[in-house]
C-alpha cells in the first residue's frame, strides 16, 4: 500500500490553473524531495496533501484512505509537519516552554501542553530528544536555543505521534551553513533508521536534498516537469528547465550541488564527483 498517492490533481482558482494534472506516489521505504521555483505550485500541492485545500479534479489518498470519503482529521494524525511558519508560531506562543515540553506537545499536535501526558508519552519525548541530539537541552526554554536546535526540536515534536508521512517544508530557512548541516545530518540519520516515516522534503535549494532521499518530484508552473528516482531527475537538463537558468550539477556521493553557468558556458564540461548510480 502506498503511503501517499496523488492522482491527476488539478486546482483552478479564480480561473487560473495553479496545479495541472499532478500525479506521483510515495511507497513505503521511499523518501521524496519536492522541488521548484517559488510559485511553481509546491505550497498548493502541500495543501492538497494535508486536505486544507481541495482539488478541482483528481484525488489524494493517504495510507489507502481517499480524501472525500474519510474523516481528514483522523488522516492528519498520521502526517507530521515541520516548517518555518510552525517555528515562528512556537516561538511566539510557547517560546518559554522547556524543550522537552515542546517535544511532548507533538502528542496532541498542540502549541503548548494543555492535556495530561501518560508516562509512556514522556518516555517517548525523552527518547526522541536523545535521538535528535537534544537531551542536554531538555530543560532549556525553547526561545534560548539556536535556530538549528529549534528545528531539531520541531522534528522531534513531529515524530511524537509516530507519523507515516513527515512533511518538511523548507526546514532550513534562515539557518546558517553550520546549522543547516546539523539539521540535515540529523534528518538523514533519522531517515535511515528502521522506524522512519516516509519523508517529503520541500525545497528550492538542491544542496539540501539528503543522501537518504530516493525520489524527486520537480514542479514547473504547476505541472510535473520530472518525477522519479533522484539521479534521473537531478540532471543538468531537468534542473535548468525547472529553475529557468542554465546549471551544472556536481555530485558528491549521494548529494548534489549546483553551479549556475555564466553566458557562453555549457553543461557538457562538467566534472562530476559522482560514482555510478547505485543498482
Amino acid at each position: 500500500m502506498a503511503i501517499l498517492s496523488v492522482s491527476d490533481v488539478t486546482w483552478i482558482r479564480n480561473q487560473q490553473t495553479i496545479l495541472d494534472g499532478v500525479s506521483f506516489e510515495v511507497q513505503e521505504g521511499q523518501h521524496w524531495a519536492l522541488i521548484g521555483l517559488n510559485g511553481s505550485g509546491k505550497t498548493s500541492l502541500l495543501q492538497m496533501i494535508t486536505a486544507y485545500q481541495w482539488p478541482t479534479r483528481g484525488q489524494v489518498c493517504v495510507l489507502g484512505q481517499r480524501y472525500g470519503r474519510v474523516d481528514v482529521r483522523e488522516v492528519r494524525k498520521r502526517i507530521g509537519w515541520v516548517s518555518y511558519a510552525l517555528l515562528q508560531r512556537v516561538e511566539r506562543d510557547a517560546g518559554s516552554d522547556p524543550v522537552i515540553d515542546v517535544i511532548a506537545s507533538g502528542t496532541f499536535s498542540s502549541i503548548g501542553l494543555w492535556e495530561r501526558l501518560e508516562p509512556e508519552h514522556w518516555e517517548r519525548a525523552h527518547a526522541l530528544a536523545e535521538k535528535l541530539g537534544l537531551r542536554h537541552l531538555g530543560s532549556r526554554p525553547f526561545h534560548t536555543l539556536s535556530q538549528g536546535e529549534k528545528q531539531r526540536v520541531l522534528i522531534a515534536r513531529a515524530l511524537m505521534s509516530e507519523p507515516a508521512l513527515l512533511i518538511l517544508d523548507e526546514p532550513c530557512t534562515a539557518l546558517d551553513v553550520r546549522a543547516r548541516e546539523d539539521v540535515l545530518n540529523s534528518l538523514d540519520a533519522m531517515a535511515k533508521g528502521p522506524d522512519a516515516p516516509a519523508l517529503l522534503y520541500v525545497t528550492h535549494h538542491i544542496e539540501e536534498i539528503l543522501p537518504a532521499i530516493t525520489h524527486v518530484l520537480a514542479l514547473e508552473g504547476g505541472r510535473v516537469a520530472a518525477c522519479g528516482e533522484k539521479r534521473t531527475v537531478l540532471t543538468d537538463d531537468v534542473l535548468s528547465r525547472v529553475f529557468h537558468v542554465p546549471v551544472r550539477t556536481v555530485w558528491q556521493g549521494d548529494r548534489v550541488f549546483l553551479t549556475v553557468l555564466t553566458p557562453g558556458e555549457t553543461a557538457e564540461p562538467s566534472v562530476s564527483a559522482a560514482p555510478s548510480a547505485p543498482r
